[in-house]
């Protein structure tokens, strides 16, 4: 099996903390030059730094915020005038915060359309070109389970991350025939910041201990436990080699078998 990536180069949005860093790490275990995209320049140095390397290796960052696409789009451009285009996308963006959907206002719908959304399609119109040169292309959004379930209390969430998804689906039955795939990964609980933000909202709304909020969410899963990060980022990761050159347009949940639909 297949799953060599010296040679290439990917670019991994989200990748100072959580599942962004953990795919990072992993791709570049496999042999890929690592471009980290987030906001935080102190991290992304030091997860630059503490990402394996061989002499063939070059891992670069580019500091930027997913909330101002205009600025994005600049720094791409810029990138990209002086790199090689990665053949490898990973759009990963951290979610909202919680609440009811009728109760979230207009803006927050937009803004989190544009940091997820918008910035993946503008990602993939800059990357998308160099993938069709070179007959090789991976693009994996990291989104949620809430594709096939929506989870209750993540409103506005729920909804970006169905947009997403069709947003995939669709791409992928253009971008097939050129070697690019284009694929979903769905984490289920996964031990997380963002994973610590929803159990204290919940144990803020239920009037539970966090501990208590805990349990019940293991429960719910057959695996009875948290995922970890590197657990999604293996999925990812193979996905981005070239072994996985006939899955195309799916939507991969690891959640340890909470999702309950076929």
């Amino acid at each position: 099996m297949n799953l060599n990536l010296e040679g290439k180069a990917a670019l991994v949005c989200g990748s100072t903390q959580g599942i962004g860093k953990a795919i990072a790490e992993e791709l570049a275990n496999m042999g890929a030059s690592i471009t980290l995209v987030a906001r935080n320049i102190s991290k992304l140095r030091e997860v630059r730094e503490g990402l394996s390397t061989n002499f063939k290796q070059n891992h670069q960052f580019i500091q930027a915020d997913f909330s101002n696409p205009a600025e994005l789009k600049s720094k791409m451009e810029e990138y990209l005038g002086e790199n090689t285009s990665p053949s490898i996308l990973v759009n990963n963006t951290g979610g909202p915060d919680g609440g009811s959907i009728i109760d979230e206002p207009y803006s927050k719908f937009m803004d989190t359309m544009t940091a997820h959304l918008h910035c993946n399609h503008l990602l993939a119109q800059a990357l998308v070109p160099g993938m069709k040169e070179t007959g090789f292309g991976r693009i994996i959004n990291i989104i949620s389970t809430s594709v096939y379930m929506p989870i209750p209390g993540l409103g506005v969430s729920n909804t970006v991350r169905g947009a997403v998804a069709s947003w995939a689906k669709t791409l992928s039955l253009e971008l097939g025939q050129f070697g690019i795939t284009v694929n979903n990964v769905l984490p289920g609980f996964t031990e997380t910041v963002r994973l610590e933000g929803i159990v204290k909202a919940k144990a803020q709304k239920t009037g539970k201990t966090e501990e208590e909020v805990i349990a019940a969410m293991k429960m719910e899963t057959p695996a009875r436990r948290f995922g970890q990060a590197e657990e999604t980022a293996a999925a990812a990761a193979f996905l981005a080699s070239p072994a996985a050159g006939y899955i195309n347009g799916v939507s991969l949940p690891v959640d340890g078998g909470r999702t309950g639909c076929i």
